[in-house]
């Protein structure tokens, strides 16, 4: 069932973009340090919202000026992997990759070259995204998530705070 923060977050998401060349000011915006507030994700086949990464992930994105994304997502609750089973485990509640990227409109295109899955490495990875005072949004495409690929397709909802550099 879907709850109204989700709703919300996707009203929000749709809601007056345009799609179109990068504007500078959200290129201008958009660099910087971001912190993680929450992760949910979205099952496409039962509407399902899943606080996947827990109640208070953790990690950053950060955009350079030249135009160099790194992020580095990890879930609440981690603990320290005695064996394989569980250094395996941790692979759910983690993302991290980085990339070159690129604006157009609403979304960044990220070229990446060094990834937790090696699946990604040479990939490009779309995100769109709104800027909402010291707020971002991102919201990814409908995928097959390595981290949870038991729920079949699925999109992430992501939100950050400007973090303080």
């Amino acid at each position: 069932m879907r709850t109204g923060f989700a709703l919300a977050a996707l009203a929000t998401l749709s809601a007056g973009l345009s799609p179109g060349p990068a504007r500078a000011e959200d290129e201008a915006r958009l660099r910087g340090l971001w912190k993680l507030v929450s992760y949910e994700v979205e099952v496409r086949a039962t509407g399902e919202m899943l606080p996947v990464m827990g109640a208070h992930p953790t990690g950053y994105a950060y955009f350079t000026p030249e135009k160099r994304v790194f992020f580095v997502l990890t879930g609440e609750g981690r603990k320290p992997a005695e064996d394989d089973a569980q250094r395996a485990a941790l692979f759910k509640t983690l993302v991290s990759y980085t990339g070159r990227y690129r604006l157009d409109g609403d979304k960044w295109i990220a070229k990446l070259d060094v990834a937790w899955d090696p699946k990604w490495v040479g990939s490009e990875q779309t995100r769109m995204f709104t800027l909402e005072g010291e707020r971002l949004r991102v919201l990814t495409p409908w995928r097959v998530m390595p981290n949870w690929a038991d729920r079949g397709e699925t999109r992430s909802i992501v939100t950050f705070e400007r973090g303080k550099e």
